[in-house]
């Protein structure tokens, strides 16, 4: 018997212009991944003006509606990376561990595409993904994001 991973693809942002100043989106795109294992990113930017980049910061929820949330806890929780410290025999390590975002750099004036992706959506309700320019602040590019969850 053959079984195939069907896969949802949705827009996670709409093509259009970052906003200026290097200010976050004010209300991005959110998207149910409930029972999804997988997410890939298909990013287009088009820089604004030279040295044209953005930022990207996956978020994500492990409530299905605001309204489950407990007391105290947060909605949406970020990405982070994981650095281990350095072993040595008889010493406790410290390691580290930081919310992570992450930086992508025009390479030239026509739109650019690429991929992020596969991540895992270990116990992940919704997912959204937070944009900013960060080179040409005065010169803002446009982006677009779509989400492919399987």
């Amino acid at each position: 018997m053959l079984a195939f991973n069907v896969a949802a693809q949705s827009i996670a942002r709409v093509s259009a212009v970052l906003l200026g100043a290097g200010a976050w989106d004010v209300a991005p795109l959110e998207i149910v991944t409930a029972g999804a294992e997988r997410a890939t990113l298909h990013f287009t930017f088009t820089r604004g003006g030279a040295a044209g980049a953005f930022d990207f910061q996956i978020q994500a929820s492990a409530f299905s509606l605001d309204a489950l949330i407990s007391t105290g806890a947060a909605i949406w929780s970020t990405q982070a990376l994981y650095a281990a410290g350095a072993l040595a025999a008889g010493v406790d390590t410290t390691s580290a561990t930081q919310r992570e975002l992450i930086t992508y750099t025009a390479t030239a004036a026509p739109a650019e595409s690429f991929v992020y992706g596969p991540f895992a959506l270990s116990n992940v309700e919704r997912l959204r993904i937070m944009a900013r320019e960060s080179g040409n602040l005065a010169a803002p590019g446009t982006l677009q994001i779509e989400l492919r969850i399987a």
